[in-house]
């Protein structure tokens, strides 16, 4: 007898983005082909924001756009962002064997997750830390809008060093058939013109593959990044900023504003 799936289910949909299937579908819609397919080369990884869809949607569909011509092509993400609710010690996965969104599940790797939480002393188990997570969960409807089908591998990212991250993402590379996805953002809570210094700033130091530089508060993703970064720099990849911008510049004020970025990381 088959055992029940268990799963995740959504926990921010009708907050960070729309609940009913229908609107939620329209407005990735409208940001994935507000602007044209911006090139033909497909990146490696790219790094996306992950606030409410109204500030950050358009923003994070500058990066997804450019993986759509390989629609039937990836059928594994590795998805890491930092945590905001519950302290992790490490790469936290869960335990279940979906997540869900308003449009449909998305199945785990579950095999390749249990072997990771077997061979790596920095990843463990924590449902918790992914129950009420946003930083995964806004980008998965994203990921099923654009792939035919595809496994998830997701890490709910806390205490950890740049080099257990590498470490990880390293293991995981795959070939063309993987994509790796970094969820973050940039300043928080800043006036809007301090927040494009700090944040130009911020993306100056990620392009140049420096992220071990980053401040603490540069970017609440900002270790999964420099574990991306360290694996890319020593993989002599190159890098293309798809967009910079702000809250500010889509949906809120300019008193306090939250930075957000996208970019795609390509191999030579």
């Amino acid at each position: 007898m088959t055992k029940d799936k268990t799963t995740r289910p959504p926990a921010v949909a009708g907050m960070f983005y729309p609940d009913d299937p229908v609107e939620l579908q329209d407005q990735i819609n409208h940001y994935l082909y507000e602007e044209a397919d911006p090139g033909t080369q497909v990146p490696k990884a790219i790094i996306v924001p992950h606030a409410g869809y109204i500030y950050s949607g358009s923003i994070a569909a500058a990066a997804y756009r450019s993986i759509m011509q390989y629609r039937h092509v990836i059928r594994k993400i590795i998805l890491l962002g930092p945590a905001h609710r519950v302290p992790v010690r490490g790469l936290a996965l869960p335990t279940v064997d979906q997540f869900e969104t308003p449009l449909d599940e998305v199945k785990l790797d579950v095999k390749t997750i249990s072997s990771l939480v077997n061979d790596y002393p920095q990843i463990t188990y924590s449902d918790l830390a992914h129950a009420e997570e946003h930083s995964l969960e806004v980008q998965l409807p994203f990921l099923q809008s654009i792939l035919a089908s595809f496994r998830l591998i997701p890490f709910v990212v806390g205490d950890a060093t740049e080099t257990e991250v590498a470490e990880v993402i390293e293991h995981l590379w795959g070939g063309d058939e993987c994509l790796i996805v970094i969820s973050s953002d940039l300043s928080h809570f800043h006036n809007y013109h301090k927040a494009v210094k700090l944040d130009q700033q911020t993306a100056e130091l990620i392009e140049a593959f420096k992220g071990n530089e980053l401040p603490e508060r540069s970017a609440c993703g900002r270790i999964p990044i420099g574990g991306l970064l360290r694996v890319a720099r020593q993989r002599k990849m190159s890098i293309e900023r798809f967009d910079l911008r702000n809250s500010g510049d889509t949906a809120g004020d300019k008193q306090q504003v939250v930075g957000y970025g996208a970019w795609g990381l390509f191999q030579s």
